[in-house]
């Protein structure tokens, strides 16, 4: 099973309805295809953990590189998985008194442009987010 995670940057400001519609759209489709995983949103800023199948994760990926919701797609870890993290489809709001308590907390994921490809330095705060969000999530 494959784990990926990336980042994105919103093309325009979403409202709490957009966002509903996509949490109940992503669940849907998600449903479907056997990926679960957890998308966090704040500030026009996207961190999504997509797990599944690989075909089925990747070919996910395809369809949110050509969602005109995202810019600046970039993947910035992949893992194989035996067990899954977010067995349950979740979107997070956190807040800014939450995200200040998240241990290698970033605002975003710009400086990793510069070093595109190498995205090893954010893997500890990845994980330690991912980590922060999973009992949040149930």
């Amino acid at each position: 099973m494959l784990s990926l995670i990336y980042s994105s940057v919103a093309t325009r400001v979403l409202e709490p309805s957009d966002l509903t519609a996509l949490l109940t759209q992503s669940r849907a489709s998600n449903e479907q295809t056997g990926i679960t995983g957890m998308l966090l949103y704040r500030n026009g800023y996207f961190l999504q953990v997509l797990e599944g199948p690989d075909t089925e994760v990747r070919a996910k990926m395809h369809t949110i590189r050509d969602d005109d919701r995202h810019t600046k797609v970039a993947v910035l870890l992949e893992d194989v998985i035996e067990e899954r993290q977010f067995p349950e489809w979740t979107m997070g709001f956190p807040s800014d008194q939450e995200l200040e308590d998240v241990p290698g907390y970033r605002a975003t994921f710009e400086d990793l442009e510069a070093h595109e490809g190498d995205a090893v330095s954010s893997v500890p705060a990845l994980r330690a987010l991912i980590q922060w969000f999973q009992p949040r999530a149930s």
